[in-house]
């Protein structure tokens, strides 16, 4: 007896050692050994967790980005580094309006570009002149960073920095640093005198003359300004190939030192770009990533690729390694402000990205712009405080207390009611091997929901569902609503209302086996659909509107429409351009949308393509012109391909006054022939030309959207021409969706 007893308290701390060795296993990054087969590299995957920082950075979901800086004032989104800081002075710069409007969307943080491309630093820099010290906004003793940051405080708004590594006024400057191919010296960080008296710690390293700078300005606003949870460090450069090298591991090793809870973003081992600037999303999001080194000597790269983190993909791994994404894109059409004529999101658009990037595994980094008072502009404040309100009224209410949950298998100490108890830390697991269990909710009563959220615990079990699928009971049978791929740290399901008192959730494919901290159902509040604005090649205008029955209104002479305003009831001519705005209601106008406002300018039905390069077959050169952005021209793929440049020749039909041009580039996610730098020239008599403007589209590869350009003055021309000359990937084509002209 007394040996059974014996073996059993044997057996039992064996057990209990083995889970230990388990628990101590679960790391931010695990190797992969060479003996590993595929079931132990899956088995290893459910292991990879975030750490601390990357799990508080994950419950931020929803996060402003704000670029500010003479790229505002020069109407540019990318600065040249030349810009005279003269012209950097808000009238009315008030961060408070900032961080309320923030706070007002339902954001936790706000990062500022402190230093963008062209090196202007937005707070008072010890090691450059390039900064609001020599500008004329409070007389030189400005400081945008330290204003936002104490605005940020008072109102319990986190804050995140943005510092471009790219520096294009110490490229540009004469004896400048970035790429001067100086011998690396030892340096101490900060280099200033007056800040190192005041320093808790003196920093001592290796550093090209490049890397001083930057890493003078990094501590500076690391180590003067509170907390700081991320650090954002751009992969773009305005001008490659000057030799200049980063040395991450001093910045990092720095970073973890003075801002030990700050995420270390794109560049960084902690969070990745999701891989584009328009806020788009992948089916399946995966945070634990195959990488082909140790992360610790990795150099991170943007990873675009539409799966990451399948199971054949962490076949090839060396390490797997946490690795969340977070998704970007901007309230405006582009990152810094132009004017009102500048596209902006409406409310719909914003709250779908919002669901497909923190309902997708991903946070949100939305950016605003302040325009030329250091405002945000009325409009988007507008926007974004009723995009706050719709997501603070969905998920105001969890209709899933007091159900009764049931699993088809739990592990003793992880039963099903664990989802429902409110506290993210307890979780349902299933026995290991149990890959595709069921759940079952019984509501308490029939209630309405059109929405559905879940959450894996992820901070010590990683993520592990691949597949599930949703069913409520109607009339006595199942009946599937909706479907998912991974869950991760939170996956929000949009389907129209339902109406049950029960519902199951099935695990269609996991690793190992799945977890869910939490499971919610909500009754969010539906938007009526947005008027669709579109005008033809002849000028003709339709408006209409994916509801049933809507009254639409509309104006053209720029003012808000109300039910007040002409009813739409058939297409109407607008050859010569303006502004078209259109609202529509239903049930007598007790419901309505947003207004919906589109710019054109004159129409295309006069013009005649005088010359063009070859075309592939099916996209022709006229597809260029022919008013419908979801066609193209595009020059052949197949056969005899010609080189950059290629130039289209278009005969306007008659002389008029240009004040620039538009060039929409393809808009299918296919970055193939998309213009990257161009030359524009006109002519009045089609033999004679002109060079309007040569020049690039700036960031036009991460964020291919609409460009428009302003020439210097205004040209008379009846014919334009419009050259390529190379294009994003350096391919050999040329794509266009629409080739414009700007005369209003």
């Amino acid at each position: 007896m007394k040996t059974r007893r014996s073996l059993m308290l044997l057996l039992c701390c064996n057990l209990l050692l083995c889970t230990y060795a388990q628990e101590k296993r679960a790391a931010n990054s695990i190797e992969i050994l060479p003996t590993d087969n595929k079931d132990e590299i899956i088995r290893k995957s459910t292991l990879v967790v975030p750490n601390d920082l990357q799990y508080e950075w994950q419950q931020h979901e929803f996060v402003a980005f704000i670029h500010f800086g003479p790229n505002t004032f020069n109407r540019v989104e990318w600065g040249n580094g030349k810009e005279d800081p003269a012209v950097f002075n808000p009238s009315e710069l008030n961060a408070d309006q900032w961080v309320s409007t923030i706070k007002a969307a339902g954001m936790k943080m706000a990062m500022v570009t402190a230093k963008h491309h062209d090196g202007f630093c937005l707070w008072q820099s010890t090691v450059t002149k390039h900064s609001v010290a020599s500008s004329p906004w409070k007389n030189g003793k400005g400081d945008v960073f330290g204003e936002l940051t104490t605005a940020a405080a008072k109102q319990g708004i986190k804050i995140g920095v943005y510092l471009s590594p790219a520096d294009m006024h110490e490229i540009e400057r004469e004896h400048g640093t970035y790429g001067n191919k100086s011998p690396v010296r030892k340096v101490k960080i900060p280099t200033d005198p007056e800040l190192q008296k005041k320093a808790k710690q003196v920093f001592e390293y290796e550093l090209d003359d490049y890397n001083t700078l930057f890493m003078n300005q990094l501590y500076e606003v690391l180590s003067q300004y509170g907390p700081i949870y991320e650090v954002w460090f751009d992969g773009a450069n305005p001008k490659p190939g000057t030799g200049q090298t980063y040395n991450y591991k001093a910045w990092f090793e720095m970073i973890r030192k003075l801002q030990p809870m700050a995420a270390i973003a794109i560049k960084g081992p902690d969070v990745r770009w999701c891989g584009n600037e328009g806020g788009e999303t992948r089916e399946s999001e995966w945070s634990v990533i195959p990488i082909p080194e140790n992360p610790d000597t990795y150099k991170w790269p943007d990873m675009m690729n539409d799966d990451l983190g399948s199971r054949e993909k962490l076949t090839n791994a060396k390490y797997l390694h946490w690795y969340p994404a977070e998704t970007n894109t901007s309230v405006r059409g582009g990152w810094f402000y132009r004017d009102e004529n500048q596209s902006v999101q409406t409310v719909n658009q914003l709250l779908d990205t919002w669901y497909r990037s923190v309902g997708g595994n991903s946070v949100f980094l939305l950016n605003m712009t302040p325009d030329r008072r250091g405002l945000i502009p009325d409009t988007d404040v507008s926007r974004l405080k009723e995009l706050g309100r719709i997501i603070a009224a969905s998920f105001k209410t969890n209709l899933i207390a007091g159900s009764t949950i049931t699993a088809s298998d739990s592990e003793k100490d992880y039963p099903a009611k664990n989802m429902t108890d409110g506290k993210p830390e307890s979780f349902w697991k299933p026995n290991d091997g149990k890959e595709s269990p069921e759940i079952i909710i019984k509501l308490p009563r029939v209630t309405e929901f059109n929405r559905l959220v879940l959450q894996e615990e992820i901070r010590t079990r990683g993520q592990r569902i691949e597949a599930f699928a949703v069913d409520i009971t109607e009339n006595g049978k199942w009946h599937e609503i909706a479907k998912g791929t991974v869950v991760g740290y939170k996956n929000i399901r949009r389907f129209p209302m339902v109406k049950t008192n029960q519902l199951r959730i099935r695990i269609l494919a996991s690793r190992v086996c799945p977890t869910l901290s939490e499971i919610g159902i909500y009754n969010a509040p539906e938007m009526l659909s947005n008027p669709l604005i579109a005008r033809s090649k002849q000028g003709l205008v339709r408006i209409s509107c994916p509801v049933p029955d809507p009254e639409i209104h509309f104006t053209t002479d720029g003012s808000q429409p109300n039910t007040q305003s002409p009813r739409y009831e058939k297409p109407f001519a607008l050859p010569r351009g303006g502004v078209v705005k259109a609202i529509a209601t239903i049930n007598s106008s007790r419901e309505s949308s947003e207004v919906i406002s589109t710019k054109y300018d004159i129409c295309s039905e006069k013009w005649k393509i005088v010359s063009a390069g070859d075309a592939q077959k099916g996209f022709d050169e006229n597809l260029a012109i022919d008013g419908d952005p979801k066609t193209m021209w595009h020059t052949p793929w197949e056969g005899k391909i010609s080189n950059h440049p290629h130039q289209l020749t278009i005969d306007l039909g008659e002389t008029t006054q240009l004040r620039g041009f538009s060039y929409l580039p393809r808009n299918d996610k296919n970055l193939s022939g998309i213009c990257q730098t161009y030359r524009f020239e006109v002519s009045t008599d089609g033999g004679n030309w002109v060079q309007a403007k040569e020049g690039r589209f700036d960031n036009i590869r991460n964020n291919p959207v609409f460009q428009e350009i302003l020439f210097e003055k205004t040209f008379p021309a009846r014919f334009v021409r419009f050259t390529s000359l190379s294009s994003v990937n350096d391919d050999p084509y040329l794509s266009v969706a629409e080739i414009s002209v700007i005369t209003r």
